[in-house]
């Protein structure tokens, strides 16, 4: 089991890891191990995340969720598997736990009558500095 919070745990067997080549440099040890990790969570049919948190996880993944809600994720940073498999694993917890906490509520304000008063002031103020920018007449 994958810790994500207190009340979400995910299953390993709900993440699917595929090993690929990295890109990049490496020398020869590129062309013969598969050190990068593509991970495939199927966020959608995950019983551990309600609707709410899919609605939150989708625009927080982005490109990187599919329109099936799986959830890709390719990590390539290391030059070992495991370093790879763990970065790759940790990036979707994190992920998660961000679409796990609601957002605030907003409570809207109104500027007070002395904020827009100083803001008309400084508005006027800047006019007449752009008026009086004028072209020089001969007479001066």
């Amino acid at each position: 089991m994958i810790q994500v919070t207190e009340h979400i745990q995910l299953s390993e067997d709900e993440i699917e890891e595929r090993f690929i080549r990295a890109p990049g440099p490496g020398g020869q040890n590129v062309n013969k191990v598969a050190t990068a990790v593509q991970l495939r969570f199927d966020a959608a049919n995950s019983p551990a995340l309600s609707a709410p948190l899919l609605r939150r996880l989708r625009p927080l993944a982005g490109s990187r969720m599919t329109q099936a809600g799986v959830i890709v994720l390719t990590a390539s940073q290391y030059r070992s598997q495991e370093r790879n498999r763990q970065d790759a694993v940790a990036r979707l917890v994190d992920l998660i736990r961000k679409a796990a906490t609601p957002p605030k509520h907003r409570h809207p304000t109104k500027p007070s009558m002395g904020a827009k008063r100083r803001r008309m002031d400084s508005k006027k103020k800047r006019g007449n500095v752009k008026k009086n920018r004028g072209r020089v007449t001969p007479h001066d």
